[in-house]
């Protein structure tokens, strides 16, 4: 019977912050149930490996793109800020989620902006099996960064020899502005697996080479006054988000970047029941970051800085308005997990975790002197993330009497994590390869947590299943700093605790009708660089505030999904209230970081997935989100009051659908919709459609798979079908071509 099926699934169901490896056989895509959760209290999607392999995946973020209310920002190829955003969150609130790497935590919880988005690096695209995703803080087993998703990229440790190579090329024009080129460049893939007796290993490396288009323009509002200067043309006018002129004088931040990493893995069964893996990554950036003028002198000429006439007025271009810029990075990541699980031959299992990300370099060189003269050296800024990075440590205990048969299933643990920032820049004399000379600026601290929980699913009946659950933390901020030239403020050590009840209770109504509540609060603490890391940078300035409150959530959902026989259809109602929620708003080039009041977050999320739809080797998954996002009390700005909340659109919605033609081919056609959203609290930004704004958008996309036979396959696709120009204050890419060829063997 189906309606036993299911509430053995809801029995059984994995979810935490380590995830488990049990499989169940209903309700989601292409016929398999989400395993990455255990005691499941909230919504969850999956994107499985068939899904993933039929879209365009280059990097590995590319993976989750057409998950219900899931938005990855990634402005190009190979951004390594693609932020991660979900229905409740959104793409500056890179706080607001947790991404996990099969047991290893990669979200990047040193701050909340587009600079700290997840480590995708960390797997890479040819080793995911599946995606699973949470959508709330309803799990007890989960700070309160998972108020927007929880999500776990799982891979598959190999029974016997594996190898797997891929290659990749890609292309995009871009056209906005003075800017008409063609970006193009490459990924080169590679995976080896075997396992000896009780012991399994892989290794997988990348190698990837992309030119990004511009992501930043060189504006100024309209000016009339003239106080002379170099006449000039090439320059483009247009409308700012507030719908006042402009000029457009240049293109910054055009990113040429060469990125490889690598990883080895090794597992080792000292029983069935108990496994030990060691993993280790590292991952090596090398970024040139170019500049555009549009500028042109009466001879010709590229100008770069200084006073430039316009249309008979005058505008200033200072030296650093169009600056290049150089980023080495170098980041090394060692994570070890234990699990021991007899699954049925006992009653305890237990799991433990640890992580160690170490930012072994970041150096970033800037001149301070104006091309073209810079382009041969010049003195300049160097900024040193080294030392940056964090540690975490999770166990995990479950306790299932008799499998279930007493009617709990218990789950407790504890939870450590420490960030740390080291932030320093310098001035030197040579910004391209001169040492660094005198403290220009410096900050730096450390945020610690400490979590234990327990959470209890019990079964009221055969049908009906509650899960209570309680998280306490103990959070605390320490050794925080600011330096520049002449002296060091050193800020105030603080701590907090607070305790998170969870409730959930699920009934399975009938045979195809599954009912859940959930109701569940949450802290989401500042991190380390919304404390401290304040920053001037020419005329871009960043306020941190030392005095940040803890983000209090109260979340609610009530869902219903129905088993549609193939597939599932789910229907979610939701709403967050947010006390001093935690974001930041960019003015003109000021940046702050703040507590709103009090937020609210509702809306509607409807979720579909289906094989086999109307004929015979037609699949299709698809979602529709309304969200109404609204800030409720604000003493600071009452302006604001009343008004939507910044980067939350109120329309999401997906759609794919893959035609598997034969064993051989397969056709998808895709698309993403997001409506309207704002970057101002006040709303003030009523032009989408330009650069600083944040756009509605419909992209269509689609992918051609041809298999020769089980081990070589080609594929070509596009993205943004229609070439769409879209906005996430920085621009999006335009349409972009992709080829790949892949062998296995």
């Amino acid at each position: 019977m189906k309606r036993n099926t299911i509430a053995l699934a809801l029995m059984s169901a994995a979810a935490s912050a380590l995830a488990q490896e049990a499989s169940l056989s209903e309700m989601t895509v292409y016929g398999e149930r989400p395993a990455a959760f255990r005691n499941i209290t909230t919504s969850t999607e999956a994107a499985t490996k068939a899904l993933i392999e039929s879209t365009n995946v280059i990097n590995t973020e590319d993976a989750v793109k057409y998950l219900p209310s899931v938005q990855v920002r990634k402005r190009y190829i190979g951004d390594r800020n693609a932020i991660l955003s979900s229905r409740n969150s959104g793409t500056i609130d890179s706080a607001r989620s947790l991404v996990y790497a099969d047991n290893v935590l990669v979200s990047m919880l040193l701050g909340n902006s587009f600079a700290y988005a997840p480590r995708w690096w960390f797997i890479a695209p040819q080793e995911i099996d599946r995606v699973d995703v949470s959508y709330g803080a309803h799990s007890a087993a989960y700070s309160g960064n998972a108020v927007g998703v929880v999500m776990v990229m799982k891979s598959k440790l190999p029974e016997k020899f594996e190898a797997h190579a891929e290659a990749q090329a890609f292309t995009q024009s871009f056209n906005l502005y003075g800017t008409d080129e063609t970006y193009s460049g490459s990924r080169l893939g590679a995976f080896l697996g075997n396992r000896h007796g009780d012991l399994r290993w892989t290794l997988s490396a990348s190698h990837f080479d992309n030119t990004g288009h511009p992501q930043s323009f060189k504006t100024s509002s309209r000016k009339t006054a003239d106080t002379g200067g170099t006449v000039v043309t090439g320059y483009h006018w247009d409308k700012d988000p507030k719908n006042a002129d402009r000029v457009v004088m240049g293109a910054t931040s055009i990113d040429h970047t060469i990125q490889g990493n690598a990883k080895i893995k090794l597992a080792y069964d000292f029983s069935p029941a108990s496994r030990l893996t060691y993993t280790l990554g590292h991952w090596r950036n090398d970024s040139d970051v170019g500049v555009q003028t549009y500028l042109r002198d009466a001879s010709g000429n590229p100008v770069y800085s200084g006073s430039v006439k316009i249309d008979g007025a005058t505008y200033s271009l200072s030296a650093t308005d169009l600056q290049p810029s150089k980023r080495l990075e170098e980041h090394w990541m060692n994570s070890l997990t234990w699990r021991f699980d007899p699954k049925s031959e006992g009653d305890w299992a237990f799991e433990a975790a640890l992580t160690d990300y170490d930012i072994d370099k970041d150096k970033t060189r800037k001149p301070t002197t104006a091309l073209p003269g810079a382009a041969s050296g010049g003195a300049g800024q160097v900024q040193l993330l080294d030392g940056t990075g964090w540690v975490t440590a999770d166990m995990r205990v479950d306790w299932r009497p008799a499998r279930g048969k007493r009617g709990h299933d218990v789950a407790f643990g504890y939870h450590y994590d420490k960030h740390t920032l080291n932030d320093r820049t310098w001035t030197n004399t040579n910004w391209l390869v001169g040492d660094a000379t005198t403290v220009n600026a410096g900050n730096t601290g450390k945020t610690e947590t400490q979590g234990i929980y327990v959470q209890d699913a019990i079964a009221l009946s055969p049908d009906l299943k509650m899960t209570i659950g309680l998280r306490y933390e103990q959070w605390r901020a320490f050794n925080g700093t600011k330096t520049n030239t002449t002296s060091t403020l050193t800020y105030p050590d603080r701590k907090s605790t607070f305790a998170s009840p969870k409730f959930s209770l699920s009934w399975v109504a009938t045979e195809d009708w599954l009912l859940r509540g959930s109701l569940s609060r949450a802290t989401r603490f500042p991190t380390v660089t919304e404390l401290f890391q304040g920053s001037i940078s020419g005329s871009t300035i960043v306020n941190n505030d030392p005095n940040l409150k803890p983000e209090k959530i109260l979340a609610g959902e009530l869902a219903a999904e129905r088993d549609i026989g193939g597939g599932s259809l789910r229907v979610s109602l939701f709403q967050d209230n947010l006390k001093d929620a935690l974001t930041r708003q960019t003015t003109g080039t000021v940046t702050t970081v703040q507590n709103v009041s009090k937020v609210r977050v509702r809306g509607i999320e409807t979720a579909l997935q289906h094989k086999d739809a109307f004929i015979r080797g037609l699949d299709l998954t698809g979602s529709l989100t309304f969200v109404d996002s609204r800030i409720l009390a604000w003493e600071q700005r009452p302006t604001a009051v009343g008004h939507r909340m910044i980067r939350l659109p109120d329309w999401r919605a997906t759609l794919a659908a893959t035609w598997h033609a034969s064993d051989k081919m397969d056709w998808t056609l895709a698309g993403r919709y997001s409506g309207r959203q704002f970057n101002e609290f006040d709303n003030s930004d009523t032009n989408d459609e330009v650069y600083g704004s944040t756009s509605r958008f419909l992209v269509i996309d689609a992918k051609f798979n041809y298999r020769f036979d089980k081990r070589f396959s080609v594929a070509v696709g596009v993205d943004n079908l229609t070439n769409e120009k879209y906005f996430a204050f920085h621009p999006y890419t335009q349409r972009s071509w992709v080829a790949q060829a892949k062998y296995q063997f």
